[in-house]
């Protein structure tokens, strides 16, 4: 087995033993650049599963319409991925709070855990190719 599998193993397992206790599960949003902006999505038991799935729908499409238009195409692909990606681990922390199924469980995890890390991937494109470092480009 590799190092990768086992870390998600490892998380799944420590999600799978926490949640049942969670009452909310929150994300930290940044904008596309990785600036901090206030969060527009509790996955949270006051709500039902519908309205959190609605909520995370409606703050990812508000967030990737806001993304704006430069005219380079892998910038802007970027900065509506972002939104697009922060709206699947919403939806999977949705999930962890309301489904019962062990594979969709696993695969919520996977989802957040993977799209986090394009995130991360993403943010730090944007950094290396900002407006004033794109003379290579």
């Amino acid at each position: 087995m590799n190092y990768r599998l086992l870390s998600v193993a490892a998380l799944i397992a420590l999600a799978v033993t926490a949640l049942p206790a969670q009452k909310y599960i929150a994300h930290s949003a940044t904008s596309a650049v990785g600036r901090p902006v206030s969060p527009e999505f509790v996955a949270s038991t006051d709500k039902t599963f519908d309205q959190l799935m609605t909520e995370a729908m409606s703050a990812m499409h508000r967030a990737m319409h806001q993304a704006e238009y430069t005219g380079d195409p892998d910038r802007d692909f970027v900065t509506m991925m972002i939104p697009h990606h922060q709206g699947a681990i919403d939806m999977a922390r949705a999930v962890l709070l309301y489904g019962k199924d062990p594979q969709m469980r696993r695969l919520a995890q996977e989802i957040i855990t993977d799209q986090q890390s394009e995130i991360q991937l993403m943010q730090l494109w944007l950094k290396h190719h900002s407006t004033g470092s794109q003379a290579q480009h």
